[in-house]
């Protein structure tokens, strides 16, 4: 199981994230396309900091939302965000290879990313999206009960999928992720090591409510936001090591 990040979401004077300090322990960087977060300047340099650690870069692109830094729900015609996500892939691609880089995946971001995993109508929106891109690109998701269903609609696209698990969320018994306003929904780091060893080793998680739920992940999402997220990152990384 491979290492995930969302990076590059400083912009202007504003700086997000510890971008320098979590990419030797990942495997692949989300970068941010100017819509919630990232400028010029910002993805310039996430591009060359994850060509010097060579992980895998992916586009993280989200609503027209850069005040509500993303995590705001939109209703955008369908060709308006498939415009938009196009606007925002080409963008990073650009950037990537002015340094020699390759994307090579897609990851929508905040409301767009879990507005997408509750409404199949806008998932296909999504697909559409990226499979009618200038070149392929896989579309990453969250990993739920719902995969087969998820792989059979990626098929009519033509379109390949990696599914992500969280080590630092709680999920509902439907395999969602329970709101960050609720109480424990973001785990304690002893909770995390716990949850990432069950998901990389058994394949499953512990729900809201006890359940034991099976999933089948390709990939973790780590957060790099703060050096005791960092110190998680490490400890995360030496126990896939160690598997």
């Amino acid at each position: 199981m491979w290492l995930n990040c969302d990076l590059g979401e400083s912009f202007g004077a504003w700086s997000m994230g510890l971008d320098n300090e979590v990419m030797p322990y990942i495997d692949a960087a989300n970068i941010a396309c100017g819509f919630h977060a990232g400028d010029p300047v910002v993805i310039a340099k996430t591009l060359s900091l994850a060509k010097l650690h060579d992980l895998k870069i992916g586009a993280h692109p989200s609503y027209p939302d850069k005040e509500g830094f993303g995590r705001r729900s939109m209703k955008l015609e369908s060709n308006e965000l498939i415009h938009c996500l196009h606007y925002q892939i080409a963008a990073l691609e650009g950037m990537a290879r002015t340094q020699g880089l390759q994307l090579g995946y897609v990851k929508p971001h905040g409301a767009l990313y879990n507005d997408m995993m509750t409404n199949t109508e806008l998932l296909e929106i999504v697909m559409k999206a990226v499979s009618s891109y200038s070149r392929t690109l896989k579309l990453m998701l969250l990993a739920t009960k719902e995969q087969d269903a998820h792989r059979a609609l990626a098929k009519r696209y033509q379109l390949q999928l990696y599914f992500e698990a969280f080590g630092d969320r709680l999920y509902t018994d439907e395999g969602m992720l329970v709101s960050r306003n609720k109480p424990l929904a973001v785990h304690a780091s002893e909770k995390v090591l716990e949850q990432v060893t069950c998901l990389s080793k058994y394949g499953y998680v512990i729900t809201e409510n006890g359940q034991k739920l099976s999933m089948k992940a390709d990939t973790l999402c780590v957060h790099g936001d703060n050096f005791e997220a960092i110190t998680e990152i490490k400890r995360i990384r030496d126990l896939l090591s160690f598997r």
